[in-house]
C-alpha cells in the first residue's frame, strides 16, 4: 500500500508562542504529540503529504484540490508574519486523485480555487513537519458537503490514486473536534460537544470506523466540530487493511476538543472492508422508516417520487385522512439523504386548498427547486428520508423571551423581507442564534427595525 501512515491533528493558531503568548502551555500534550508526529512523518520520508483541510475552499459537492506548482502561507492574520512557510504541490498525484474520484462517481478536481494561500489548518502540521522534514510535496485537499458514505469512499480513491503512482504518501486530516466543550469556550456548552469527542476519541482507539461511517451528522453539528469529515477520508483510505491505531493525546481546555492521533496500514483484511455492513444496515433502518411512515410522510414520499419517475404531479388521492384533506395550512417538506439536508421548501400560510395539496406541492418543489441543491436524481429515491412540517397561525412576539427554538419556530420581517427558522433545529439551541439566521434567511441587518412572529408546528416524520 503506498500510503504508508495517517494522522488526525488539530490546528489551534496558539499552539505557537508568538501567538499564544503563553497560553500555548495549557496544551503541553498538544504540542509533544505534535512534535513526535513530526519527527514520525520525517522517518518516513514520504514524497508527497497529503493534507485534508477544513479551512481551504469548500463545495458542496465537489471534493476540492489546490492547483498550482507551489503555494505560500502566514500568520499574519494572527498578527504572527514571521511564522510562514512554503511547499511545493505534487500535480500529478492530484490529477489522479480526480481520476479515481471519478471512478467512484465522485467529483474532485483542481476547479475554483478562491483563495491560493496556505490556510491556517494547512500551515500548522506543515511548520511542526518543517522543523524535521525541509522540501515538502504537499496535496490539500477540502472536504465537502457530501454524505459520510462519499467522504469515505473519496478517502479510498484517493489510496488508490497512491498506489496507482506507487508514491509514498502520509495523509493528514487537519480538524478540531467539538468546539463547545465548555460555557467560557469561544462558542459555549452544548451536551453534545463532550459526547462528540468521546465516540471520535474512542474511535481513534479502536479504529471501529463502521462505527465512525454511523456517526449521526446532527451530533457533529450540534457539537460544532470541524474535524469529522476530515476523519471519514482519512478512514477510506485505509478501507480493507488491519490499522495500527494510537490515541497520542486529547486536550480541551479552551473549550475545543483537541485530539492528536496515528494510524499504521498493516495487513489486507476483508472485515476492514466497512461500506458493505454500513449499506446493509442503512438500508434496513429506511425499510423500518418506511413501513412506519404516517399518511403526511407517505404522501410525501409518493409526491416526490411519482414527479421524478414520471415528471408530473401526483392526482391528489381520495382515500387520505380527513385532517389531510379539509384543512389548510402552511406547510414545510424536507429531505434528508444520510442524514445530510438534500432540499426543504414551504409555505408560512396555506396557498392551496388542503394540507395534501400543499405537501404534494412543497414536497416536489423540495426535490426539484430548492436552490441549494442539485433535483433529485431517480437513484436515490430509496435514500431519502422525509419530514412534514404542518405550521399554526402565527402570532406577533413582543420579547424573545417569549421565544423557545426547541417549541416555536421564528418569522423575522421588515416591508417585503421575510425569513422563516423552523423549530426543534440542529444546531439552532439559542433563541439568539435562531433570530440571527433567520434575519440571514431574509437579508435583514440586525440593527434594523425588524418584527418578530412566533409559530408552533406538527412535525410528522
Amino acid at each position: 500500500m503506498a500510503l504508508e501512515a495517517a494522522f488526525f491533528l488539530p490546528h489551534p493558531p496558539l499552539i505557537f508562542n508568538e501567538i499564544g503568548r503563553g497560553r500555548e502551555e495549557g496544551i503541553s500534550k498538544t504540542i509533544d504529540s505534535f512534535n513526535k508526529v513530526a519527527v514520525e512523518i520525517s522517518s518516513i520520508k514520504p514524497e508527497t503529504i497529503i493534507i485534508i483541510s477544513p479551512h481551504t475552499t469548500i463545495y458542496a459537492d465537489y471534493f476540492h484540490i489546490s492547483p498550482g506548482k507551489k503555494a505560500y502561507g502566514d500568520f499574519s492574520d494572527f498578527y504572527a508574519k514571521e511564522l510562514k512557510a512554503e511547499v511545493s504541490y505534487d500535480k500529478e498525484l492530484a490529477d489522479e486523485i480526480s481520476k479515481h474520484a471519478g471512478i467512484f462517481d465522485l467529483a474532485a478536481g483542481t476547479e475554483g480555487e478562491k483563495n491560493p494561500k496556505l490556510d491556517h489548518a494547512s500551515l500548522i502540521p506543515i511548520l511542526f513537519i518543517k522543523k524535521y522534514l525541509d522540501d515538502l510535496n504537499v496535496i490539500r485537499i477540502g472536504f465537502s458537503g457530501l454524505s459520510n458514505s462519499d467522504h469515505y469512499r473519496f478517502g479510498t480513491a484517493v489510496a488508490n490514486a497512491c498506489s496507482a503512482l506507487e508514491r509514498k504518501v502520509v495523509l493528514i486530516a487537519s480538524g478540531d473536534l467539538s468546539h463547545k466543550l465548555l460555557g467560557e469556550g469561544p462558542y459555549g456548552f452544548n451536551p453534545a460537544g463532550p459526547k462528540f469527542d468521546k465516540k471520535m476519541t474512542d474511535i481513534m482507539v479502536s479504529s471501529n470506523f463502521l462505527d465512525l461511517l454511523e456517526t449521526d451528522s446532527d451530533l457533529a453539528e450540534e457539537a460544532g466540530e470541524c474535524g469529522f469529515r476530515s476523519f471519514l477520508i482519512l478512514a477510506g483510505a485505509l478501507d480493507g487493511y488491519n490499522v495500527e491505531s494510537t490515541l497520542l493525546s486529547y486536550e480541551g481546555p479552551f473549550g475545543v476538543g483537541y485530539a492528536i492521533s496515528s494510524f499504521f496500514p498493516k495487513e489486507k483484511s476483508d472485515e476492514r472492508k466497512f461500506l458493505t455492513p454500513y449499506f446493509t444496515r442503512r438500508d434496513e433502518r429506511l425499510s423500518e422508516i418506511k413501513a412506519n411512515e404516517d399518511a403526511f410522510v407517505s404522501l410525501a414520499r409518493a409526491s416526490v417520487e411519482h414527479f421524478i419517475n414520471k415528471n408530473k404531479a401526483l392526482k391528489l388521492p381520495s382515500n387520505l385522512p380527513s385532517e389531510l384533506l379539509e384543512t389548510k395550512a402552511g406547510v414545510f417538506v424536507t429531505l434528508k439523504k444520510e442524514g445530510n439536508l438534500r432540499g426543504c421548501i414551504g409555505t408560512i400560510f396555506p396557498t392551496k386548498n388542503s394540507v395534501a395539496e400543499e405537501i404534494i406541492n412543497n414536497a416536489i418543489s423540495a426535490a426539484t427547486h430548492d436552490y441549494r441543491f442539485d433535483r433529485v436524481e431517480p437513484e436515490e429515491l430509496n435514500l431519502l428520508e422525509y419530514s412534514v412540517d404542518v405550521l399554526g397561525a402565527p402570532e406577533p412576539v413582543n420579547s424573545t423571551e417569549d421565544l423557545d427554538p426547541e417549541r416555536f419556530g421564528v418569522i423575522v420581517s421588515i416591508g417585503n423581507r421575510r425569513g422563516l427558522l423552523l423549530p426543534a433545529l440542529s444546531g439552532v439551541d439559542t433563541v439568539e442564534k435562531q433570530i440571527k439566521i433567520a434575519l440571514q434567511k431574509a437579508g435583514i441587518r440586525e440593527s434594523e427595525d425588524y418584527s418578530i412572529e412566533r409559530f408552533e408546528v406538527v412535525r410528522h416524520t
